[in-house]
């Protein structure tokens, strides 16, 4: 039996402006721990986060009206340690890690097997953060003392 059994699953907003790759991708992201939603624009993500504070956003990078990066500013704005994913066909390089501390990016196209390696990296980190908050670890931040929301 799994340490992290009795957590709730981890939420995932992911944000595609593409019908079709967002329907797909969503239903690759669902697993038994983990509840998606999605949707179309960055506007209407932020509408769906201040509804219901996701634990990682996985978003496009170029979406009409708002781009993900200016999405990715904004939730950090509210909190630098929030777990984003940018998902480009441009290799963004060194840039994601100064957006914040917990950023990732995946270059499209990506393998299957590449976004899910990525997704258990950071599904892990928020568990163990959960987890921590949960049996009332004696760390500040389990976040920032745990390594994962790092480089």
């Amino acid at each position: 039996m799994s340490l992290h059994a009795d957590l709730p699953p981890v939420t995932i907003l992911y944000v595609e402006d593409n019908d079709d790759l967002r329907a797909t991708i969503g239903e690759l992201l669902q697993q038994p721990d983990r509840s998606v939603a999605l949707c179309a624009s960055a506007e209407e993500a932020l509408d769906a986060d201040h509804a219901h504070r996701f634990d990682i956003v996985v978003t496009d990078v170029s979406l009409p009206g708002m781009s993900g990066v200016d999405l990715a500013r904004e939730l950090l704005g509210a909190d630098a340690k929030r777990w984003i994913v940018l998902c480009s066909g441009y290799d963004l390089g060194e840039h994601v890690l100064g957006l914040g501390p917990c950023m990732r990016a995946i270059t499209k196209p990506f393998e299957i097997e590449d976004l899910e390696a990525l997704m258990g990296e950071v599904c892990a980190a928020v568990r163990g953060a959960a987890f921590a908050t949960l049996t009332g670890s004696s760390h500040s931040s389990a976040r920032s003392t745990s390594g994962h929301c790092s480089n």
